[in-house]
């Protein structure tokens, strides 16, 4: 004689699983129940590329189905995903859910760097490898059975509480679809179940569009006076690296002075100074007047206070400073940031206050 369990209808199934969450939160608020809307197990292409490797082995096609209307039941009343492990609480008959713990092997690490040789130079951001944006090369990589992403049933152990001799008993399968629902929620979670850091399959194209962007700043534009200044913006340095100009620029003519009342004392210093020239006599300077060699930033403001209405070129200040180059052409760079000073043309700056 057989013994049939009484039919139970799938609006009981659903009260009696929210029953059993509700008693269950009482105890432990923390818990994380899958709770699947309509009858689409899973709706983004992470969750659902985790169903479809399970469905395609044999070992798992022909009972993970089983699973299929405990999930959606409600009868996951918790689901939780680390490194490696997922660990579950699932509804049944007995008054106590059922444990169920499933161990997944990480990524073997030769099958991890070929994935990422694929995806060199393909993957445009993390925010769409997540939302599974990518080319469909790509997902062929991912899905490829047994050399994917996605792991195959040797590398995935089951173990559940309840009295079923099965290895894949209905609880379990419940929580593999549970798993896909999961990662709908979030995808960063499968990475994290595999031991797999996400961001590796996106790091060779930044990588790689650093290196194209510092190649770029290293050659000499013909466009020199508009493309010059915006990469001097995007890089932060002056690039003029201290040329003269190609058409240097003609002197301002500086306003005659009127003369003074009587210009006898000029002439007579004049005349003194040809003479005192003439006979190899140099004039003393004090030390204090002596010129001295620019050390820092603020001498070279100092020299431009002073040239208020000269034009002064870059190969000057460098000549008449113990700095590097390159830190000249920083400071002044800065300067013109700070708008202190005016690029007149290329290498060639005022004060601009």
């Amino acid at each position: 004689m057989y013994y049939y369990p009484a039919y139970v209808s799938v609006a009981q199934k659903k009260a009696m699983a929210e029953r059993k969450r509700n008693a269950l939160k009482k105890k432990n608020p923390g818990i994380q129940p899958v709770i699947i809307e309509g009858r689409t197990l899973a709706r983004t292409w992470w969750g659902k590329s985790w169903n479809r490797n399970l469905e395609q082995y044999a070992d798992y096609a022909n009972r993970i189905g089983r699973g299929r209307s405990y999930v959606r039941h409600g009868a996951v009343l918790d689901l939780k995903i680390t490194p490696g492990t997922i660990t579950a609480l699932v509804a049944g008959r007995a008054g106590a859910p059922y444990r169920v713990t499933i161990t997944i092997q990480p990524i073997p690490e030769k099958q991890w760097r070929r994935i990422q040789d694929r995806c060199r130079g393909r993957m445009d951001s993390l925010k769409q490898l997540l939302a599974g944006q990518f080319p469909e090369t790509l997902e062929a990589v991912f899905t490829r059975k047994g050399e994917g992403l996605f792991p195959a049933p040797e590398e995935i152990s089951l173990d559940c509480s309840c009295p079923d001799w099965a290895v894949m008993c209905k609880h379990v399968a419940a929580v593999l679809y549970g798993v896909g629902a999961r990662l709908d929620q979030d995808p960063s979670l499968f990475f994290v179940l595999r031991k797999a850091d996400v961001k590796d399959l996106v790091s060779e194209t930044v990588n790689a569009g650093k290196k194209e962007l510092l190649t770029r700043s290293r050659q000499k534009s013909s466009r020199i006076m508009e493309d010059q200044a915006d990469l001097s913006g995007l890089f932060g340095i002056d690039l003029d690296k201290g040329a003269a100009p190609d058409h240097p620029p003609a002197k301002p003519k500086q306003a005659k002075k009127k003369p003074a009342a009587s210009t006898r004392p000029t002439a007579r210093k004049q005349s003194a100074h040809r003479a005192a020239v003439n006979k190899g006599q140099q004039k003393t300077v004090p030390p204090e007047n002596r010129s001295r060699k620019i050390t820092d930033a603020a001498g070279i403001e100092t020299l431009f206070k002073r040239r208020t209405k000269r034009l002064t070129q870059v190969a000057e200040v460098i000549e008449k400073s113990d700095m590097d180059p390159q830190k000249v052409r920083n400071i002044l760079f800065r300067l013109v940031q700070l708008g202190k000073l005016e690029r007149v043309s290329r290498g060639v700056y005022r004060w601009a206050r």
